[in-house]
């Protein structure tokens, strides 16, 4: 089997493409730090069609900062979610995010495609925080310049290998095929295009709220043309709970969802807000960040997500520091969801969890 390798989904082509062929099916699957995610899509006469549709929770030690330290829990709770569900495909395609990951945009000396894929190995090295042999890379270039520079701007991709190995090791592992392993903000572009279509010349922000990692893309005409992570999270919140009101993780986590009523005179409103504000700021300064270096740009929605997006004040206090609109992605908005085989009012509670999973669910083999 020869060495995987990254490709840009942004351009529908594969991320980590192992050597298969045909336009068959796939199972999507977001293994997240607290929950893995299953989805099974098929192709409809208007798009897309729900046809399988489950999560469940992982403990939290198993999974750190991305990366898998349980992996026998990991491997067993992918293997009953595919048993329980019946799942029948055996291809998945799963996605990375983190530190590991690392995405950026970068000017290069204009010069051919085949040029720089000859050359990127040590062109890249300055951007990467990583030796380039420990890592699978691929760009994209995404234009030259039109002021005669002699400038290209070229999106960098890399992921380090190890990561890649242990998520690939625990697909397997569950009885299945580790097709494809995307990025999770280039999975979120996908769900977006099938969604929520970026005008040319837009640019909109996709903030994935997930346990560990707030991840954020810039979106222009269609493209992600910027990314940044935050190590701020779900999990963060639920941390200050535990370390304010002195109890244990669980009980923190059932009062965060709501599940558990506070003790009183704990102030977990008060504890809830300060975490949501300061993950408002990280949004506010990735944006100005962004704005900064790109004039001329505005930014027409962010679009969040994930299951850290259900905090409740948290969508406002976004908008209010952003003063941008900002809307709760539906990721099954566009899909077409059969009543008679989904409970619609779960599908609804659960959908901000699935951004990443629909994004994933629309990759198959002729992509690349």
């Amino acid at each position: 089997m020869k060495a995987p390798s990254l490709k840009l989904p942004s351009l529908n082509l594969s991320s980590l493409t192992l050597p298969f062929l045909g336009k068959r099916g796939t199972i999507a699957l977001d293994i997240g730090s607290s929950f893995i995610k299953l989805l099974q899509m098929g192709q409809a006469k208007k798009g897309w069609e729900l046809q399988k549709f489950a999560m469940a929770e992982l403990p939290p030690e198993a999974i750190v900062d991305g990366s898998i330290i349980d992996a026998i829990t990991v491997t067993n709770t992918i293997k009953d979610l595919v048993k329980e569900h019946n799942v029948r495909l055996k291809d998945a395609v799963s996605a990375l995010t983190g530190q590991s990951v690392i995405i950026k945009k970068v000017s290069f000396p204009a010069m051919t495609e085949e040029e720089l894929a000859d050359s990127i190995q040590w062109e890249a090295e300055q951007y990467i925080p990583f030796p380039v042999s420990e890592v699978n890379m691929d760009f994209q270039i995404l234009g030259v310049d039109t002021e005669g520079r002699g400038q290209m701007d070229v999106m960098l991709v890399a992921v380090k290998k190890d990561v890649i190995n242990d998520y690939t090791n625990v697909i397997k592992e569950a009885g299945l095929t580790p097709a494809v392993i995307d990025v999770d903000s280039f999975a979120l572009e996908n769900m977006l295009e099938i969604n929520y279509p970026v005008a040319p010349g837009e640019s909109v922000a996709a903030v994935n709220v997930g346990a560990s990692v707030t991840s954020i893309s810039i979106i222009t005409g269609g493209i992600t043309t910027f990314t940044r992570s935050i190590p701020t999270g779900g999990n963060q919140f639920t941390e200050e709970v535990q370390r304010q009101l002195n109890v244990s993780f669980k009980e923190a986590e059932d009062m965060k969802t709501g599940r558990k009523e506070a003790p009183e005179g704990g102030s977990l409103s008060s504890i809830i807000e300060t975490v949501s504000t300061n993950l408002a700021f990280d949004v506010k300064r990735t944006v100005d960040f962004f704005l900064g270096g790109s004039q001329g740009t505005y930014i027409s929605k962010i679009y969040l997500s994930g299951g850290g997006a259900k905090i409740e004040g948290l969508l406002n206090l976004i908008q209010d520091k952003t003063n941008i609109p900002v809307e709760m992605a539906n990721p099954f908005k566009n899909l077409e969801v059969n009543p008679r085989h989904f409970d619609m009012e779960k599908i609804k509670d659960l959908a901000p969890f699935f951004g990443v999973a629909v994004g994933l669910g629309t990759r198959r083999f002729a992509d690349r």
